[in-house]
């Protein structure tokens, strides 16, 4: 008997579909070990780095029940996604495992054929692999602590640093600067509606843009006095449009984005699942490259479905130098599918793959491009009528979706007259450079060089979830807070987060891949110089202030000016003689009333009295010490739900109810007695009781309108239950 070891239960699904009875698949559900959540004694670094490496919470029962099937099997397989997380994950499997001679399989496709391959070719874990992925894990770890902790005490506690993190968001606040310094500059578009002989109406716009109204006028006045529009010159040009190399991670997540609207984490989520249940090869690839057997099937699909003559088979040569040509592109597994997967999304991505994957290997497609020069002479400038016709649709036949606009223009000859029905200007101004949205980031960084394939999703939503940036539509605005710490960053730390740098880390955990870096070498050149920088930054003042606020918002206490400083909850205002002075105001000018005392000593530290205040979410007590003391009382009655805690019920604990309480990721349910009671839940509590756990039952969904609130419980999620639903209800 032979025990294979995958990271999903999805995973393990499709591959048992493809082993005999005398395999056994179980699920790792991801990584098992990780560096412990505080950095004290994470990490040896006298030592040589060397990371101290503890279970992940909850993962126990998994450890135990496959040590339990690891005792009985005469193999175990390790059969983890092929990179180096997947490599790092295997080894941790055998060490925790305590396995003397397991195999190590990887394939880039959950199919048969690809499985039963790679049983075929067994080999043993890539320590390269895994050191590299280790120095990576480390690396992250040694910059984000050391950062981060001289971001809470300079700018504000709570905040964070990271090694590919801070760059992205240093890109974003570059492209912010530009937007704020760029000065528009006035300009007008004229425009004009013709009839040719023939009677087909044709629209064409002045070929240049003048700079001032009264331009504007004297052209749009000749314009539509002149008798002697014609036809000045005709163009036409044919032109050849190739078809686009197939996914890499990159190009998938921007494509995925600009067509059907999908994050690149969401992207990536979705791609994982269709790779699971075997519709696509694996999904984190920089390799542009297509198998021979996976461009034979290509070229079948194509000459069945369009003809000889759309077929064009082509290797396309990867962009990045550091790619693993080793890997495929993002292509599905079998290419007669015109459709793959459970659901809407999954389907709606498989079908852009399928798309891409078979327009790589198709003909250009011919268009004829056409440009009509309409003139009454030299007395004002042309206007041009431009149009296109496709001649041969070639690769766009398989991918219609990349045709974009084209239209036919009617036909003329040069001399030809035209009849003006209409002409109009409009005026407008030049455009600062655009935001970025999360495609253009995802890009701009591989651009760079900064990041992975297996990071790029997880750059983006980190810089979303720390609040440092926002989406605006379907574009990143970076928030004020991002704003503070990059600019904090950029100042004291510009070469740590530098393109130059984080490239050439990234090439470094390259090197250590390919066994031609050693790994405690490489992080202490990296942490020698870095953890003295910060060192040397101790001293630096604290970052109060964000700029001069407008002087038409003077102080309401002492009328003095006042500037923009940070808190929580946003920007606002404070009197440049704070402490000396408490006034404030809010964003938008409205006077913030100052914390007024309720005349009672602060029952925690004694020194200090408690005071009123205005917060994020509303009014609260707290210390007048504050931040030296901490002390906080909040007032529940608007919250509270009327559901008592079990947890204090069985402790014989009074008063515990479970209140409404908002937190860094939004409303969530706890007991009042925190911090003695510990209990909390996402959702609102209904106050029944779960027949199966005896966990609070809370607020669903539509389609469940009441669930369990431990995550543990099968009635937690029943869609995924195998236990009736009416079971599990109080």
């Amino acid at each position: 008997m032979q025990l294979v070891i995958v990271e999903s239960p999805s995973k393990a699904k499709t591959i048992e579909k493809y082993l005999g009875d005398g395999f056994v698949v179980r699920a790792s559900v991801g990584h098992v070990r990780d560096l412990p959540k505080s950095n004290k004694n994470a990490i040896d670094i006298e030592g040589g780095f060397v990371p101290q490496y503890q279970i992940v919470k909850g993962k126990e029962k998994i450890i135990n029940e496959l040590s339990g099937v690891a005792e009985d099997v005469d193999t175990v397989i390790l059969a983890t996604d092929p990179d180096r997380e997947g490599e790092a994950i295997a080894w941790h499997l055998a060490e925790i495992l305590k396995l003397k001679k397991p195999q190590r399989i990887v394939f880039h496709e959950i199919t048969e054929n690809a499985v039963q391959e790679a049983l075929a070719h067994p080999r043993t874990i890539d320590q390269k692999l895994r050191q590299a992925q280790e120095a990576r894990r480390v690396l992250d770890r040694l910059f984000g602590y050391d950062l981060s902790g001289l971001v809470w005490q300079k700018v504000r506690y709570g905040l964070s640093a990271g090694r590919v993190q801070s760059p992205a968001l240093r890109i974003i606040m570059e492209r912010e600067r530009e937007i704020r310094a760029f000065v528009p500059e006035n300009f007008w578009v004229i425009t004009a509606d013709f009839n040719t002989e023939s009677g087909k109406p044709m629209t064409a716009v002045c070929v240049e843009e003048p700079k001032t109204e009264e331009e504007a006028e004297r052209i749009l006045t000749a314009a539509r006095t002149s008798k002697d529009w014609h036809v000045g010159s005709v163009e036409e040009k044919s032109q050849k449009r190739s078809a686009r190399a197939p996914f890499t991670t990159s190009t998938l997540q921007q494509v995925a984005s600009t067509r059907l609207g999908f994050s690149p984490s969401r992207t990536m989520r979705i791609a994982q699942k269709l790779y699971e249940a075997g519709h696509i090869t694996y999904m984190r690839t920089d390799s542009t490259t297509l198998g021979k057997e996976a461009m034979a099937a290509i070229a079948h699909v194509v000459k069945e479905g369009f003809g000889e003559r759309y077929l064009s088979a082509q290797q396309y040569k990867t962009k990045s130098k550091v790619a693993q040509e080793a890997h495929e592109a993002v292509r599905p597994t079998h290419m007669h599918k015109l459709s793959a997967g459970s659901n809407d999304e999954q389907k709606k991505l498989y079908t852009l793959i399928r798309a891409r994957t078979l327009a790589s290997q198709m003909a250009d497609a011919e268009i004829m491009r056409t440009t009509i020069m309409a003139t009454i002479g030299g007395e004002i400038p042309a206007f041009a009528a431009r149009g296109a016709r496709i001649i041969f649709d070639g690769w766009l036949a398989a991918d219609p979706d990349a045709r974009g606009e084209e239209f036919e223009l009617p036909k003329v000859v040069e001399g030809d007259k035209l009849s003006l029905v209409e002409a109009r200007s409009e005026g407008k101004q030049t455009q600062p450079p655009p935001r970025y949205t999360e495609a253009g980031l995802v890009k701009e960084l591989e651009k760079r060089g900064i990041g992975r394939p297996s990071t790029y999703a997880g750059i983006v939503s980190t810089l979303q979830i720390r609040g440092y940036v926002e989406r605006d539509g379907k574009t990143l605005k970076p928030t004020y807070t991002g704003d503070v710490v990059s600019s904090f960053i950029e100042e004291h730390f510009a070469p740590y987060i530098s393109d130059s740098f984080t490239a050439e880390m990234e090439n470094e955990l390259d090197e250590i891949a390919n066994g031609d870096r050693e790994y405690a070498k490489t992080l202490g050149a990296f942490y020698s110089p870095f953890t003295k920088a910060v060192k040397s930054k101790k001293k630096i003042p604290k970052v109060t202030g964000m700029g001069d606020a407008p002087m038409e918002f003077p102080c309401p206490v002492c009328g003095g000016p006042m500037e923009y400083k940070l808190s929580k909850g946003g920007r606002f205002m404070s009197c440049k003689k704070f402490p000396e002075c408490i006034g404030a105001r809010k964003e938008d000018g409205s006077i913030m009333e100052p914390p007024k005392s309720l005349g009672k000593p602060c029952p925690e530290c004694k020194e200090g009295e408690l005071m009123e205040r205005e917060g994020r979410f509303g009014r609260f007590i707290a210390c007048s010490r504050y931040p030296k003391c901490k002390y906080v009382e909040r007032d529940e009655s608007q919250g509270k739900t009327g559901v008592m805690c079990p947890e204090c019920t069985k402790a014989g604990r009074a008063n515990g109810e479970m209140v409404e309480r908002r937190g860094r990721f939004g409303l969530f349910y706890s007991c009042s007695n925190y911090p003695e009671c510990k209990l909390a839940i996402k959702a609102k509590p209904t106050g029944g009781v779960c027949k199966a756990c005896g966990s609070l039952m809370m607020e669903g969904t539509k389609t469940i309108p009441e669930r369990c609130s431990n995550k543990g419980c099968p009635m937690h999620n029943p869609h995924t239950s195998d236990t009736p639903a009416k079971d599990g209800w109080a």
